[in-house]
């Protein structure tokens, strides 16, 4: 049953509040949590309500993408309104109840096409899934010699102009522009956008270590999938990773499905950098939530075998088919950390570099009823919902 009224409860769940696990009941009113019970006993003014049982499984605040192409068989690039739909139903049902719509590396107008499409959805009436919280422009302001999986045909540098305009035309829309900070007028950018509440983050570039620093003390406070196309860390040229690691202005993104980046990496990152500087992301594609096959991303050829996408030519791992929860997962086999932990870097983290964490991202009350209910071994999602409302299970 769906969890239809103003106010419900849903009891015998495990749930994080103020880093600390708690075992009982939470109290949803209006779209907000109103109240957190501790222990079996529900008091007896709560009885009567509509009730969800957890059946002992995790109740997590609702996980937040901060950079995800597609999902479902849809991409953001897609700029339309049915494929936004695709997207964020997809997604909500593996608990995600915020994201940003990441572009790729293209023309100018196809990406005006996406802050166009992106700002219609949110403003043409409730969104039904997952929220769209903004877009991430991932491009085109990238290094030639780390392209990834984007097309290097659409690689320009960094126009200050361009952004501004887009800004103007859609304020507050772009959350996130991700670029190479060692080309010309980077700089210039990063100042732009760190001015502006917009998250500068390094990624598909080359910078060495100080350039990157230097980049940071202009406003750079994000790094796009960490160790994936950027240089690496060299004892005598620590690079773009070493930046990374040790400058705790920057927060670390980071792909963790096993694939993208190996789990002693991992663990590295999470050794060296506080634990409220990392975030996890899922970069997914279209194919996520599809099988094996053939598919596109950003005008170039991708295959998917056994899960893992790859561009046909060249071979470079092309985003992923991986899912927040899935992510949680990982994490929670491969590193060590906590439930606690691990939540904060899925939903905490991206909330506060997003400045919604006064709003969401973590379970306490007076906060929005964004949450994600698991199984006990996070394999996974019961329900999610957004604002107090279902929007899956």
């Amino acid at each position: 049953m769906q969890t239809t009224g103003d106010t419900w409860l849903i009891k015998h769940v495990q749930t994080i509040v103020s880093d600390t696990v708690v075992e009982g009941s939470v109290v949803v009113v209006n779209g907000k949590v109103a109240k957190i019970i501790e222990g079996d006993a529900i008091p007896a003014e709560y009885e009567q309500l509509e009730t969800v049982d957890g059946l002992g499984g995790w109740l997590l605040p609702g996980f937040i993408d901060m950079h995800v192409h597609g999902g479902g068989g849809a991409d953001f690039m897609d700029a339309s309104r049915e494929a936004y739909d695709v997207i964020t139903r997809f997604h909500a049902s593996k608990g995600t109840t915020r994201m940003l719509a990441t572009t790729v590396t293209a023309s100018p107008e196809a990406i005006a096409a996406v802050l166009e499409a992106s700002e219609a959805y949110r403003k043409g009436g409730d969104m039904p899934n997952t929220v769209l919280e903004g877009v991430h422009l991932e491009g085109p302001f990238i290094s030639e010699k780390w392209p990834g999986a984007q097309n290097p045909a659409f690689i320009i540098s960094p126009r200050v102009d361009l952004i501004q305009a887009w800004n103007e035309q859609y304020p507050g829309l772009m959350k996130q522009v991700t670029f190479a900070p060692e080309k010309e007028n980077a700089l210039a950018l990063t100042e732009y956008l760190a001015a502006n509440g917009i998250v500068a983050a390094a990624g598909h570039t080359d910078a060495t270590y100080a350039q990157v620093i230097d980049a940071a003390e202009a406003g750079l406070t994000q790094a796009v999938h960490t160790f994936n196309a950027m240089r690496g860390l060299h004892h005598r040229e620590p690079g773009t990773v070493g930046a990374v690691m040790t400058d705790h202005r920057i927060h670390a993104e980071l792909i963790a499905d096993g694939h993208h980046v190996h789990p002693a990496a991992i663990r590295l990152l999470v050794a060296a950098k506080p634990k409220d500087r990392v975030i996890l992301i899922t970069d997914a594609m279209a194919a996520a939530g599809l099988g094996d096959g053939q598919y596109d991303l950003g005008g170039l050829v991708v295959d998917v075998l056994y899960g893992v996408a790859r561009l046909r030519e060249g071979g470079s791992l092309a985003g992923s088919t991986l899912t927040m929860i899935d992510a949680v997962r990982y994490m929670l086999a491969h590193t060590g950390l906590s439930v606690s932990e691990v939540s904060q870097m899925a939903s905490g983290n991206p909330a506060r570099q997003l400045g919604i964490d006064d709003i969401t991202g973590s379970i306490a009350e007076g906060k929005l009823a964004d949450l994600v209910l698991t199984d006990t071994s996070f394999t996974s999602v019961r329900r999610t919902w957004v604002n107090g409302r279902q929007i899956y299970g």
